[in-house]
């Protein structure tokens, strides 16, 4: 008569096995035990993200976690879990360059989100990272669920400049460890939500592969239609009534005394937003409607083309924690004009790779932008230092790395 052997796999979950004459029965029963107990036991890193699949610098950054917290998993043998608060329900399959990584959706659902995050955190999950500091709250449940996990938490920038509500400030300040691109976000983080400093890392962000391999393309892309012939400054961002921290108006007001000289300038604004018809009106009040250029909807090929047609890249924002756009006009090996706020100063050198300006300061846009367009020569070498320091700082390959070693001493500590 066969014995009966009881093996817990996991609490909760039992497997069966008889014993008896037939040995080999009894090794391939106990094959598939260990083969769910490996699967049951492998660890598990976990990924947050507002979204990942629109456009922004927040999404862009969002995507190269994943795409790094997938290849440091698949490395050493754990398993990567994403999950994205306001993208679709469905699996979605994503790239960064040659890095590949899938993630799941909960279409806005709080609730969904939050019973998916603490499901996986019981999985022996070892790390989550949180790619906004408004979803600590629920890195926090998931520490709560599974007291073993580790915590990480990225802040990017405007959203922890001043005091968040009390839970979101409250999980920040309990998480293992908050790591945001710049010196200047990580010194609010320390003073305004109060995370001891020894528990705040700094790591920059680097040019997304896509944009690097057209940047080394034989050609540019084509420009997209009606981009103006003559002299461009260009600019990128979002055109919203709440964003107008960007300068995008003191770019506009800065035109008419740069065209008294140069009748061929115009002024090329990419980006979407709520804001575009007030931004249209200030143009017209102005007299420099026909310089002014509004261009949306382009593809990220087209947006390289406008980065390689322009002379300058401008964006006097008071409100970057970081920036992104400056990288992708350093890419191109154009002198930037940016604001001398925020992380910005952290990226463009100052008289070196191009300008900052105090927000709204309108004469001092006018003279920065001046002197680039006087001479051509200076804007060429601020155009080439920026990219010179782009490949030593800010590639991709450099973010990957720092990040890998960072989540290596979180899952080895």
């Amino acid at each position: 008569m066969s014995r009966v052997r009881i093996f817990p796999i996991v609490p909760g979950e039992l497997v069966v096995v008889a014993s008896g004459k037939r040995n080999s029965k009894r090794k391939r029963n106990s094959h598939v035990a260990f083969s769910r107990s490996s699967w049951q036991t492998r660890r598990v890193i976990i990924g947050l993200f507002p979204d990942l699949a629109t456009n922004g610098g927040i999404q862009c950054a969002g995507r190269h976690l994943a795409a790094v917290m997938t290849e440091f998993a698949t490395g050493r043998g754990m398993e990567c879990r994403l999950l994205s608060l306001n993208d679709g329900p469905e699996l979605q399959r994503m790239s960064v360059g040659a890095r590949e990584f899938v993630f799941t959706g909960c279409q806005g659902s709080k609730a969904r989100f939050t019973a998916a995050a603490l499901r996986a955190a019981r999985r022996h999950a070892k790390l989550v990272v949180a790619a906004h500091p408004h979803l600590a709250p629920v890195a926090q449940a998931m520490r709560l669920s599974a007291p073993r996990i580790k915590t990480t938490i990225c802040a990017h920038g405007l959203e922890v400049w001043e005091p968040l509500s009390p839970v979101r400030r409250r999980a920040l300040q309990r998480s293992s460890l908050v790591f945001t691109p710049t010196r200047n976000t990580a010194k609010y983080v320390v003073h305004q939500q109060k995370v001891p400093e020894s528990r705040v890392r700094v790591l920059p962000w680097g040019l997304d592969p896509k944009f690097e391999e057209m940047v080394a393309a034989a050609s540019p892309p084509a420009l997209p239609t009606r981009f103006p012939s003559g002299r461009v400054i260009l600019t990128v961002g979002r055109w919203a009534s709440n964003e107008r921290y960007k300068g995008m108006d003191t770019l506009i007001t800065a035109l008419p005394r740069l065209l008294l000289e140069r009748p061929d300038l115009h002024l090329v604004a990419v980006g979407e937003g709520d804001d575009q018809a007030w931004l249209e009106g200030l143009a017209e009040k102005g007299g420099v409607e026909q310089h002014v250029h509004f261009f949306s909807g382009l593809t990220y090929p087209q947006i390289a083309a406008c980065y390689a047609g322009c002379e300058i890249f401008a964006l006097p924002s008071r409100g970057e924690g970081f920036g992104l756009v400056y990288l992708e006009a350093m890419a191109y090996g154009k002198p930037t004009v940016a604001g001398a706020h925020g992380g910005a100063p952290e990226v463009v050198e100052d008289g070196v790779t191009g300008y900052l300006v105090e927000h709204g300061e309108t004469a001092q846009l006018v003279a920065c932008l001046d002197t680039l367009l006087r001479d051509p020569a200076l804007e060429r070498s601020m155009g080439a230092r920026g990219k010179e320091r782009l490949q030593r700082d800010f590639r991709f390959s450099v973010f990957a790395k720092s990040f890998r070693r960072l989540l290596r001493e979180l899952c080895e500590s």
